[in-house]
């Protein structure tokens, strides 16, 4: 019934998408099956890798031809939204049922396909300290998804009906938002078929080479971040985090901007981290006192995609009184400007692979 359910309200969306605008758009469906391998990014899920996953992904596309200068710089995308149904086959990690909005990127003449999607995930059998402890991946049954696909993909074979086969990476997380979070990642090799909507009637895509020239001086931002977060204890609780950050950015195209800055972290679940140690643990020299207050400085490149934008930064921590995880930091984001000057991001902060807080955040570019 679950299974139903999201398949119900995923196509509902789409049916709802695709009334949008007076213009006929075209469309496609893509169904691929999957069947992979859990990869050992963490010693402490070595017990669960077991067996070998397997799933489908149901993908709805709408097709690009230029109508918007964006288009035209990224070769023509599908703008789409999907679903996955994942066994772990495990008992102890469940299955999952996710629900993206994903990006399809073309290149070798529309022969190869990259897909990004980012979403989230139902777990069926999340940690529980009495039923199911020994999974120390799933700490909450909803958790953020990314997942990436890279494919051959050729359209409109016969009849409208054309073939895609490639690798998927899918990634299953809840950001530390609740422990344990160790997290999974399922490398597996994908087929499936895909169907144009219209039959495979060809349209043209526009060509249009006037460009506005996009780079712009130095700009300034401010951004506050939040949210709540857990250390890795079982049972230490959940606490909130508040970050300021102040960066400069640099746009040198349509597609890109450099950033350079810093940020402020006050994260309790440290300070509560820090208590615990001192107390639990006399022989690391942990004083209750020790400020778990953080000064990171970072670099990094913001990736324009009409409204919305990727971000990718490393951090480097210069006041660091409490070792956790170590002084470098990573983060990704999605950000989506409301106007010319603010916008919205989320974002997830790791330390290499360990995730430490989904970020939500407001700001102003000025």
């Amino acid at each position: 019934m679950r299974l139903v359910f999201f398949i119900t309200l995923l196509f509902t969306f789409f049916f709802c998408s695709s009334q949008e605008g007076k213009d006929k758009k075209k469309y496609t469906i893509d169904a691929s099956q999957f069947y992979g391998s859990v990869l050992k990014h963490n010693p402490s899920i070595s017990h669960l890798i077991t067996n070998h996953p397997g799933g489908v992904i149901v993908g709805f596309n709408k097709k690009t031809y230029g109508e918007e200068a964006w288009e035209q710089a990224y070769n023509y995308p599908d703008l789409g939204y999907s679903f996955i149904y994942q066994n772990m086959n495990n008992s102890t990690l469940g299955e999952h049922y996710g629900a993206y909005i994903h990006y399809n990127f073309y290149y070798l003449k529309r022969s190869l396909q990259v897909r990004f999607a980012q979403g989230v995930s139902y777990n069926t059998n999340p940690y529980n300290k009495e039923t199911n402890f020994r999974n120390n991946a799933y700490g909450t049954p909803i958790m953020a998804s990314i997942y990436f696909m890279v494919n051959y993909h050729k359209e409109n074979i016969y009849k409208g009906l054309g073939f895609k086969a490639g690798l998927s990476l899918i990634h299953y997380s809840n950001g530390s938002f609740k422990s344990p979070n160790t997290s999974t990642n399922t490398l597996a090799f994908n087929a499936g078929l895909v169907y144009d909507l219209d039959g495979g009637k060809e349209k043209e895509f526009k060509l249009n080479k006037e460009e506005k020239n996009y780079k712009q001086a130095v700009k300034y931002n401010i951004l506050l971040r939040g949210g709540i977060n857990s250390s890795d204890v079982e049972g230490m609780g959940q606490y909130p985090f508040y970050i300021i950050s102040a960066y400069a950015d640099k746009r040198i195209g349509r597609k890109s901007a450099f950033h350079f800055g810093t940020d402020i972290f006050f994260s309790r679940f440290l300070k509560e981290l820090i208590r615990f140690q001192s107390i639990s643990f006399p022989e690391n020299n942990v004083s209750e006192n020790t400020d778990y207050k953080r000064v990171g400085v970072f670099v990094g490149h913001e990736l324009f995609i009409n409204k919305l934008s990727f971000t990718t930064q490393l951090g480097y921590y210069v006041y660091y009184p409490y070792d956790f995880e170590g002084r470098v930091y990573n983060r990704l984001g999605l950000k989506r400007y409301l106007n010319n000057k603010i916008f919205a991001e989320i974002a997830i902060k790791s330390h290499a692979a360990n995730a430490e807080a989904i970020e939500l955040g407001v700001g102003i570019r000025f």
